[in-house]
């Protein structure tokens, strides 16, 4: 293969921080193992190439001076959904979890190992396929009452109305829909949709379901689609067998 080739294989990540140190050393550091990496230092400009559509994943740090992290993600995905892995400050649980109400994919706290950042982008890269025309060999659509996901497309549409997720919320959403009736644990959920294993205190699929809950509203009857399962995960109700919602959204 021509180096040529490979370079166009390779995936391209934007790294946007305003510590320079730090995007060489990400640079130096994710180039050998198969990325091509473009960094930018402030929210403006990292925002204009993130919509782009040049890249299969933005790092974006919480503080950056001008636009900060989490108005350049709210502007993002008004536009597009390239996958988002967030950079926060190390015990800022709120910071993660605003990131990922407002649609990020992921994040990871600083300082971090250099390897745990490498599995996190290549889970979050591995569950995002490429656009690519439809094609025979796609799975048949997943349908659960008015719940229609389209894994070829990546389509959702919930009462005949197209529902925009992530990239994390659509595969959760797979996971669900295909035990529909069964309890999913949040470790299975964790490895399946996320790609990873589940940490102490890791509260990203209780966030990413609240905005699943959120975006497919509830079910016929004021129903709750999903059901929290205390202490072991989440179940999608099947048609008829849900429960009236909680007073209080339940995580």
């Amino acid at each position: 293969m021509k180096d040529s080739d490979k370079g166009q294989n390779k995936k391209k990540i934007l790294v946007v921080d305003d510590d320079l140190e730090l995007c060489d050393l990400l640079t130096e550091f994710l180039q050998p193992e198969g990325f091509m990496v473009d960094t930018a230092n402030t929210g403006h400009s990292g925002l204009d190439r993130a919509l782009s559509g040049d890249y299969s994943l933005v790092l974006l740090d919480v503080m950056l001076p001008g636009m900060g992290g989490f108005d350049l993600l709210r502007e993002l995905r008004v536009h597009s959904d390239v996958p988002v892995l967030m950079l926060t400050a190390k015990g800022e649980e709120v910071d993660r979890i605003v990131g990922l109400e407002m649609g990020a994919d992921d994040y990871l706290p600083k300082p971090f190992s250099a390897r745990e950042l490498l599995a996190r982008i290549r889970a979050v890269v591995r569950r995002t396929p490429e656009r690519k025309p439809r094609a025979v060999t796609d799975p048949a659509p997943v349908v659960v009452g008015d719940v229609v996901l389209d894994p070829g497309s990546r389509i959702v549409k919930c009462s005949g109305r197209a529902v925009e997720l992530t990239a994390a919320e659509f595969d959760l959403l797979e996971v669900l829909l295909k035990a529909a009736g069964s309890v999913v644990t949040r470790e299975d959920l964790t490895h399946q949709a996320l790609g990873r294993r589940l940490s102490p205190y890791d509260r990203s699929i209780d966030v990413h379901i609240s905005s699943l809950r959120k975006k497919l509203g509830t079910g016929g009857k004021d129903v709750e689609r999903i059901r929290t399962i205390r202490g072991i995960g989440y179940q999608y109700a099947l048609p008829g067998e849900g429960t009236p919602p909680p007073n209080g959204e339940d995580q």
